[in-house]
C-alpha cells in the first residue's frame, strides 16, 4: 500500500505544496418578506461557512460517518482508501473510484474540476494537505457543509434543510440529518422526493455507520428509523419564487451588489402561502374542465404587492403569468366603460336596453340567449350584459374608454374597435390589479412596488429605502361612488355571487373571453385589491369556465383567509363631489329677477 502511494507521488510534479487559491464567493442577495421571513436567495451559490459548534453533534457526525470515518485522524487523505481506489482502477483499466476524504472533496469543490484523471486526483490530494495545514477540522467540515450539493437546487446544508424539511440545520432530527448525508453518494439517486425507497435504504446505512462510529446509540438509531419526517415535495417557499424573480430583476437594474445584501420586500409570506394553496386547490377542483394555470396579484391601497402567484407550479414552469402573460380581459374590462359613462353624466339608474345591436357591422351577443329589454345601467354591469356595454362605449366614445384605462394604469396597447368594450385588449394581472386598486383606495392611481429597503448583511447598514409612496388622484365623485355601488351589486345579484362572503364590504367584476379561453375575477374591499386569472398556457378553451365560477372561488378562498388578519375596512368613499356651480349673475342693468338665459330665437 505504501508503495502504491509512493508511485502516485512520483507521477506528480515534484514541487512544493502550492499556496491555496483564494476561497471566494460571489455576493449573495437574500430576499425577505415584510416580517423578515426568508423567501429566496439569489446571487452567490454557496452559503457562508457553517459554524459546526452551533449544530447538534449528530448532524456533522452523520456526514463523517458515511463519507469519511477517519476524518479526525488523517491529514487530508486516507492511505487505505487511496490504495483500494488505485487497485480498483488498475483492475478496471480506467479511473472508477474516488476514495476522496471530506477534505479532498472540499478541495475539488473549491478549486478543481470533476475530471477523473490521475493528475487531477493528485492535485486534489496536494490541495487537501494544504487545507489541513491551513484550517482546523471544524472549519474544513463547516466549509464542506456550506458548499456541497444536496440536489433539488440546494447548495449547502442550510438550503437543504429548508428545501427538504422546511427547517434549519440546528433543528434537524437524527433521521433528517442521516437523510441529508445519504444524498452525498448521489443527490439524484437518493433524493427522498423522487426516490423515497432508495433514500430510506441509504439512510439506514448512514444510521448504521453513525452507531459504528459512536455518534449515536443503537436506541437512537431505532428511534430514528421509526420516525417519518415530512419531506416537502415542493420547496416551502416555491410559490414566492415568481415574486422573487420579479423583484430580483428590479434589484439587478440598480447595479450588481458588491457585498452580501438583504432586500426587504412588501410580500406577506402568509398571504403568499394562502394564495398558492388556493390556486392549487381550485385548479385541482376544476381540472376536469381543462383548467391548468392560475395567477394572482394582491395589492394594498398604495400599491405594495402583498401576494403574487405566477402559476400552478414554479418547479415545472418559472414563467410568471401574473406579470408577463398578456391575456384578453373579457368583461373585467367593463368597469372602464361604465366609469367613462358615469363621468360623462350617466348614473347607475340611467335606463338602457338589452337588445340586438350592430356597430360598424359587428353584433355582440350575451352569454344568455334571451334579451332583457329595458334595464338600468347598474343591472347591465351586474349581469355583464354585452350589448349594453358595447352601446355605452360607442355612445361615450371608445377612445375615451381607452383614455380611462390608461389613466388607471393599463399600459399595454388598447384596441378601439367596437369589440373593445368587451375586453378584447390584452392585459396582465398586474396591470388589472393596479387599475382596480384605484376603485378600492378612494380613486388614486398607484404604481405597484415590491422593495421596501436594502441593507448589508453583516453591518445592517441601510443603503436604499423606497421613497414614501405617492398616489395620484384619478377618479372623482360622484363617479367613483356610483361605480363602486354598481360593482358591489355584482357580488350581490350578478355574475360574481360565488365570490361573496359576509362581514366585508366587497366589490368586483367577473371576466370571461370568447370560447372560455380566459377567466378573471377582479375584486376588492377597503385595504386590499386582488385580481385572479385562470386559463391555459396553450390558449386552448376551457370547458365552460367563466369568471363567476373557478376564478370567483379562487378569489374567495384567498380573500377569506387573508382578510382575517386585518380588521374589516369599508371601501373608502373617495373625495367629496364638487359643489354645483353657482348660477350666472344677471347682466349689469337688468331688472330685478332677470337671468342670463338667452331669449328664444325669434323673440322680440
Amino acid at each position: 500500500m505504501i508503495g502504491l502511494v509512493a508511485a502516485l507521488s512520483l507521477a506528480l510534479p515534484q514541487v512544493d505544496i502550492p499556496q491555496l487559491p483564494p476561497i471566494t464567493r460571489d455576493p449573495q442577495v437574500t430576499f425577505v418578506d415584510r416580517s423578515g421571513t426568508v423567501i429566496g436567495v439569489r446571487g452567490g451559490r454557496y452559503e457562508p461557512p457553517v459554524d459546526i459548534a452551533k449544530l447538534p453533534p449528530y448532524v456533522p457526525a452523520a456526514f463523517v460517518a458515511i463519507e469519511d470515518k477517519r476524518f479526525y485522524e488523517h491529514q487530508g487523505f486516507d492511505l487505505a482508501g487511496i490504495a483500494r481506489a488505485v487497485l480498483t482502477d488498475i483492475g478496471e483499466g480506467h479511473p472508477t473510484q474516488g476514495a476522496s476524504t471530506i477534505t479532498q472533496q472540499l478541495a475539488k469543490n473549491l478549486f478543481l474540476t470533476s475530471d477523473r484523471t490521475i493528475e487531477r486526483k493528485g492535485t486534489e490530494l496536494i490541495y487537501a494537505v494544504e487545507l489541513e495545514q491551513t484550517y482546523t477540522k471544524p472549519q474544513i467540515l463547516g466549509l464542506y457543509l456550506s458548499r456541497v450539493y444536496f440536489g433539488a437546487g440546494a447548495y449547502g446544508i442550510d438550503a437543504a434543510a429548508g428545501r427538504y424539511f422546511n427547517t434549519t440545520p440546528a433543528k434537524l432530527t437524527i433521521r433528517e440529518a442521516a437523510m441529508l448525508a445519504a444524498l452525498m453518494k448521489s443527490p439524484t439517486d437518493y433524493n427522498p422526493i423522487e426516490n423515497p425507497e432508495r433514500s430510506a435504504e441509504r439512510t439506514r446505512l448512514v444510521l448504521d455507520a453513525m452507531v459504528e462510529t459512536s455518534a449515536i446509540t443503537p436506541a437512537q438509531r431505532a428511534k430514528a428509523l421509526a420516525s417519518e419526517p415530512r419531506v416537502w415535495k415542493s420547496a416551502p417557499d416555491a410559490a414566492s419564487q415568481y415574486f422573487v424573480d420579479w423583484v430580483d430583476a428590479q434589484f439587478k437594474a440598480m447595479g450588481p451588489p458588491k457585498v452580501d445584501l438583504v432586500v426587504e420586500t412588501t410580500l406577506d409570506a402568509r398571504d403568499e402561502a394562502t394564495a398558492d394553496a388556493a390556486a392549487k386547490a381550485t385548479i385541482d377542483r376544476f381540472a376536469h374542465d381543462d383548467v391548468e394555470q392560475a395567477a394572482l396579484v394582491s395589492l394594498d391601497p398604495v400599491g405594495r404587492v402583498r401576494a403574487m402567484v405566477g402559476g400552478a407550479d414554479y418547479a415545472r414552469s418559472s414563467y410568471n403569468r401574473a406579470v408577463d402573460a398578456h391575456r384578453q380581459a373579457g368583461s373585467s374590462w367593463k368597469p372602464f366603460v361604465y366609469l367613462t359613462a358615469l363621468e360623462s353624466g350617466l348614473t347607475p339608474d340611467s335606463p338602457v336596453v338589452d337588445q340586438p345591436v350592430t356597430i360598424d357591422g359587428w353584433s355582440p351577443h350575451d352569454f344568455e340567449p334571451e334579451f332583457l329589454g329595458p334595464i338600468t345601467l347598474q343591472e347591465a354591469l351586474a349581469k355583464s350584459i354585452n350589448t349594453v356595454a358595447a352601446s355605452v362605449a360607442d355612445e361615450v366614445g371608445r377612445p375615451k374608454v381607452a383614455a380611462t384605462a390608461r389613466r388607471l394604469g393599463i399600459a399595454t396597447q388598447i384596441s378601439t374597435d367596437p369589440a373593445m368594450a368587451l375586453g378584447t385588449s390584452l392585459v396582465t394581472p398586474l396591470e388589472m390589479a393596479q387599475a382596480y386598486d384605484a376603485f378600492s383606495n378612494g380613486g388614486n392611481r398607484v404604481q405597484p412596488w415590491a422593495i421596501e429597503r436594502i441593507r448589508t448583511v453583516y453591518s445592517g447598514r441601510v443603503i436604499w429605502t423606497h421613497p414614501a409612496p405617492t398616489t395620484q388622484p384619478s377618479i372623482g365623485n360622484p363617479a367613483l361612488g356610483e361605480l363602486n355601488q354598481m360593482l358591489r351589486q355584482v357580488l350581490v345579484s350578478g355574475t360574481g355571487v360565488r365570490a361573496a362572503f359576509p362581514g366585508y364590504d366587497l366589490a368586483g367584476k367577473t371576466g370571461t373571453t370568447s370560447d372560455f379561453r380566459d377567466a378573471w375575477f377582479c375584486g376588492f374591499t377597503g385595504g386590499t385589491t386582488t385580481v385572479v386569472w385562470m386559463g391555459r398556457d396553450d390558449n386552448a378553451p376551457m370547458r365552460g369556465i367563466t369568471g363567476g365560477t373557478a376564478p370567483a372561488e379562487f378569489w374567495k378562498a384567498y380573500m377569506k383567509v387573508a382578510l382575517k388578519r386585518t380588521p374589516p375596512t369599508p371601501i373608502p368613499p373617495g373625495p367629496p363631489a364638487p359643489p354645483p356651480p353657482p348660477p350666472a349673475a344677471p347682466p349689469i342693468g337688468s331688472p330685478p329677477g332677470a337671468t342670463n338665459s338667452a331669449a328664444p330665437a325669434g323673440a322680440t
